[in-house]
Order: structure tokens, then sequence, then C-alpha cells
């Protein structure tokens, strides 16, 4: 459904911004496979097609199974030296 994909877009966008503001580059998103597979899903049925998603927001996508249905906005660059990470929600 559309409005769930302009949801997560939306919160992608947002934690990018958040870091922005905090002096950081946001470069990855870091997805649980169940946050991924669902996106995917979402992506494929609006735009038609079985693409991988490698993209969102600009922010390239990852996959880091423990964060099951979850995604984090991160600066990868930094993560380690700071709270250079935003996590969110995406499966409701």
């Amino acid at each position: 459904m559309r409005g769930d994909l302009i949801r997560v877009l939306s919160s992608v966008e947002e934690k990018a911004n958040e870091l922005k503001l905090d002096g950081f580059n946001p470069d990855v998103v870091l997805m649980g496979r169940e946050a991924y597979e669902f996106i995917r899903e979402q992506v494929n049925e609006e735009f038609g097609g079985d693409e991988e998603v490698l993209e969102l927001s600009g922010l390239r996508v990852r996959i880091l199974e423990e964060l099951e249905g979850d995604a984090v906005v991160i600066d990868s660059k930094l993560l380690g030296y700071a709270p250079a990470a935003k996590r969110f929600r995406v499966v409701p």
C-alpha cells in the first residue's frame, strides 16, 4: 500500500535529517530481514516487478538480521565514535 511506503520513506528522511542537524552525514539504512521484506513488497507492489531494494531516500540499504522489523539510519563513518544512529519501527 502506498501509505505504508510513504510512512517508511518519511521516517527514513526524518531520521536522516535529525542526524544531519546533529552534525552527522547519514549514508546507510540498516534493516532487519522482516523490515526489508516489508519494504521490498511495498516497492514492488507500487512500481511492479520483483526487484531488490538497494536504496531508500538516497541512502544505501543493508540487512542486519538482528533488527527484525526495525531499521536504523546511520552515519557509517562515525558510528563507533558517537550516537550517529536513529532507530525506527518499519513493520506495524
